[in-house]
């Protein structure tokens, strides 16, 4: 990827691993200077730089992003990565686990953007990009929080180009499919056979493998860069074909 970030300036949050290291690793090859915010403790190669914030925690987010913009010297780019998932139907997941993870997974975005807005509207180059997901327009199984949460990001995407673009900033969200990270090894891992689930997972995109991080990183970067300059209010799908194909079942 040629993408030139060099002189900008960008916050991911969740950035520790998965998607949001890729993210930010990308980012920093491409000229932009990046910090990286995490929920815990943790290292992050130069030139990225490391800061400990909770979404869930107003107060810690907006010192994270204070922090961010003071050694950044501003924003230019929000990665809304952070999130966390959740398995089962509606009859699953108790009243505390939908709070918690609509807590992290909406309302953590809404904390960062709103703490980072100021900075935003200062920059030339502006752009938000919110990692959505496959969730958020397909009916997958033993995904019914998880989906409502993403539902809401996608959602929250479109309004918030609206309410923004006039501003000067644009904003965006890419919809990954089942993308090959620790989180799904959590999930694998405990199942009766964790190679056969890996396999229908796969089995379940169009193209026969689960989504790299980094192609995903990949869909970031573009939305995220002047090159998309006239991009707002789309969502971006990097599934395979997940969302959009119908292939006929390949014959024995």
């Amino acid at each position: 990827m040629t993408t030139d970030l060099t002189g900008l300036r960008a916050v991911v949050t969740g950035g520790a691993s998965g998607i949001g290291l890729a993210t930010a690793r990308l980012l920093a090859r491409n000229g932009a200077r990046v910090a990286v915010l995490d929920l815990h403790s943790f290292h992050v190669e130069h030139p990225l730089i490391s800061i400990r914030a909770d979404v869930g925690d107003d107060t810690a987010v907006r010192i994270g992003v204070g922090h961010a913009a003071t050694a950044l010297d501003g924003i230019d780019i929000l990665v809304n990565n952070a999130g966390i998932g959740a398995i089962g139907t509606v009859e699953d997941n108790p009243d505390d686990q939908w709070h918690t993870v609509l807590d992290v997974n909406v309302l953590g975005l809404v904390r960062v953007t709103r703490a980072a807005l100021p900075h935003l509207r200062a920059s030339a180059h502006a752009s938000v990009v919110n990692v959505c997901s496959i969730a958020a327009t397909a009916g997958l199984p033993q995904r019914a929080l998880y989906s409502a949460s993403k539902g809401a990001v996608l959602s929250l995407t479109l309004a918030m180009a609206a309410d923004h673009v006039r501003e000067g900033i644009r904003v965006n969200c890419v919809n990954p499919g089942t993308v090959d990270t620790p989180w799904i090894s959590k999930l694998l891992d405990p199942t009766a056979d964790p190679v056969a689930e890996r396999a229908a997972l796969a089995a379940r995109q169009p193209h026969g493998r689960l989504v790299t991080p980094d192609e995903v990183a990949a869909a970031v970067v573009y939305l995220a860069s002047p090159s998309a300059g006239s991009v707002t209010g789309t969502a971006l799908a990097v599934d395979g074909g997940m969302a959009g194909l119908r292939l006929r079942p390949v014959a024995p």
